[in-house]
């Protein structure tokens, strides 16, 4: 085969492949846009459903993850705040020519203001769940916490 033939067709088998791999990971569908409410609402009420059935909650225990749920919520709003594009806001700071060190900082102080207004309440309604557990229901938390890699109530 002729070397001009052969560079071609590597060439195009290349950019083939690189353009096949930048379409595959541009694709993001919609985790690029962030969850909904409808999306949080719907994940928070199964995640209390397969905690509630695996640990075979009764009702007054079910209402305190609920509220544990909640609290969760409302700090992770709050930590992202009102910014459409928090991604955006970190890009901002790569921007110019030098790292903008001002405005890192006051997005780390905002963020641990939030975090030191909002971990009182989460740590509480964690608490209350918690002490609400009889001993056996504690020991199946500590349990899944010890085991690695397998996430919290995940599949494995």
């Amino acid at each position: 085969m002729k070397t001009w033939i052969r560079r071609t067709l590597i060439g195009l088998t290349g950019a083939t492949v690189l353009l096949g791999g930048l379409a595959a990971c541009g694709h993001r569908g919609d985790h690029a846009r962030g969850w909904s409410d409808e999306r949080v609402t719907e994940v928070r009420g199964k995640a209390i459903e397969r905690i509630s059935s695996k640990l075979d909650l009764n009702a007054d225990q079910k209402a305190k993850l609920g509220v544990l749920a909640d609290e969760m919520i409302a700090a992770r709003k709050a930590m992202r705040g009102n910014s459409a594009e928090p991604r955006a806001e970190m890009a901002a700071l790569i921007a110019g020519e030098k790292f903008d060190r001002s405005r890192a900082q006051q997005l780390v102080d905002q963020k641990t203001a939030v975090f030191q207004g909002q971990s009182p309440k989460v740590l509480a309604a964690l608490a209350d769940f918690y002490d609400s557990l009889n001993p056996e229901q504690q020991k199946q938390v500590r349990e899944r916490l010890a085991q690695r890699g397998h996430g919290w109530w995940g599949r494995g």
